[in-house]
This record gives structure tokens, C-alpha cells and sequence, in this order.
């Protein structure tokens, strides 16, 4: 269970930053390459930028995927506890 949380902290840090560095990507000048410009690397360029950041997620990232995997075993044991606290409160009741 913890190594869900901790993989999806961790894709949702990928996506982030590769939302991040789409507008990089976009500024780019390719079409004057030798292998650039044209309307395939204009299809695939989103694509390759998700996958270089989930690259730099899966290699150590800048940090986002462990506050945001914190953040959700807090949520998860909060949820947990108000799910404890509501059996009790029925079966007192």
C-alpha cells in the first residue's frame, strides 16, 4: 500500500514537471536541424517532454514527490481515524 502511494507521489511529480518544461520545449527552434521541424516532432514533442519528466522524477526529482507523498499517508490517516471515530460513534448510539 505505502509503495502506491509512494509510486503515484511519484508519477504525480513526473507530470508536473513535465508540464514545467513544456513551455521550454516550446520556445525551441528545432526546424533548421538536420533531424527537426516537421509535423511528427510537432506531434510528439508533448509526449516527449511527459517522458523526461518522468525520467527526472524517477531519478531523484526536485523534491515534490516526498511532500506529496507526506501529504497523502496524512490525508489517509486522517481519513482513517474520522472512519474509527464514526464506527464508534454507531455502535454507541
Amino acid at each position: 500500500m505505502l509503495e502506491k502511494i509512494r509510486q503515484s507521489a511519484v508519477d504525480f511529480e513526473g507530470v508536473t514537471i513535465g508540464e514545467m518544461l513544456q513551455p521550454m520545449f516550446d520556445t525551441i527552434d528545432t526546424s533548421s536541424g538536420l533531424f527537426g521541424g516537421g509535423a511528427a516532432e510537432a506531434q510528439f514533442r508533448s509526449m516527449q517532454v511527459l517522458e523526461l519528466g518522468k525520467q527526472i522524477a524517477n531519478n531523484g526529482g526536485i523534491g515534490l514527490a516526498d511532500s506529496v507523498y507526506r501529504q497523502m499517508l496524512a490525508m489517509q490517516e486522517t481519513a482513517q481515524q474520522e472512519k474509527t471515530q464514526q464506527k464508534k460513534a454507531d455502535h454507541d448510539a
